[in-house]
């Protein structure tokens, strides 16, 4: 079965450190449901894997370079939950369709880091501090034996952004051979006006020749990217990615930000217990 995580890597747009821990787990949670499904022995019901990643991803923010982030993994799943990383999903019952579709419905919450210091590049200084925080949502995914869609809506529970983001996700997953399995992905995120303004905005208190007020809008984001994995066997695998993500209008013209892309790519291991 397909993973139930949508295919939107830079969902917020990662901004800080913590922010790629979150863009990896998403990333590898895919890879690892495909490692499940390709495996011809039954797997039990509930299943755990360890590894490490290493992402490097590119900050929309003027003046801050990429960030390279190395970090442990951690996956646990069985009929009611699935955990990976700052992500969790409580399963809710699935509807066959057919023989070859399904919808299945989650509640989902995560941690995510985005945000930013003054002290991270001097277009930020004499910004407040924008914190990241936890999200929580549903999310619900129609697999088919062609391609597999995903939508998900999160709303900032922590009170930082109090905003909201619903992401839609499109993937298929190719086997090659017995150990290799590449899924390409394109995706679509919305983010309201309060999400952007946050993150993104310039407060009349902040405003300066430079870096004038700058209220945000809603906006939406384009990704596109492939996720891989290299089975050894059925305990090892290698899972890598690259994504790469076009910022919308409502983005690119604050005054804190000087690029149209962002990107990313990825390396890990896991181990399936």
């Amino acid at each position: 079965m397909p993973s139930s995580y949508p295919p939107i890597p830079i969902a917020h747009v990662s901004t800080v450190r913590v922010a790629a821990a979150v863009l990896l787990a998403v990333s590898l949670g895919a890879p690892s449901a495909a490692i499940a499904q390709a495996l011809a022995d039954t797997e039990p019901s509930t299943t755990w894997a360890l590894g490490l990643g290493v992402m490097s991803a590119q900050e929309p923010y003027a003046g801050v370079g990429r960030d390279n982030t190395a970090l442990p993994l951690l996956q646990f799943e069985n009929q009611y939950v699935n955990l990976f990383g700052p992500r969790i999903e409580f399963k809710l019952p699935s509807l066959d369709i057919g023989d070859s579709q399904q919808l299945s419905f989650g509640i989902v919450g995560e941690y995510d880091g985005s945000g930013y210091e003054e002290g991270d590049a001097s277009i930020l200084n004499g910004m407040e501090k924008r914190r990241g925080g936890f999200w929580a949502g549903g999310v619900v995914e129609w697999s088919t034996s062609f391609i597999d869609v995903s939508a998900e809506w999160l709303a900032d529970v922590s009170g930082n952004s109090n905003g909201q983001i619903v992401s839609l996700g499109l993937e298929r997953t190719w086997r090659v051979g017995n150990r290799v399995l590449l899924t390409p992905h394109v995706g679509a995120s919305w983010q309201d006006e309060k999400t952007v303004d946050y993150y993104f905005g310039v407060r009349e208190s902040e405003a300066r020749l430079d870096r004038p007020a700058y209220a945000g809008e809603s906006a939406i984001n384009i990704e596109a990217g492939v996720r891989g994995v290299y089975m050894f066997d059925k305990h090892h695998s290698v899972l890598l990615g690259a994504g790469v993500t076009g910022l919308a209008d409502e983005i690119k013209d604050s005054p804190l930000v000087d690029r149209s892309t962002v990107n990313s790519i990825y390396l890990g291991y896991m181990y399936r217990f």
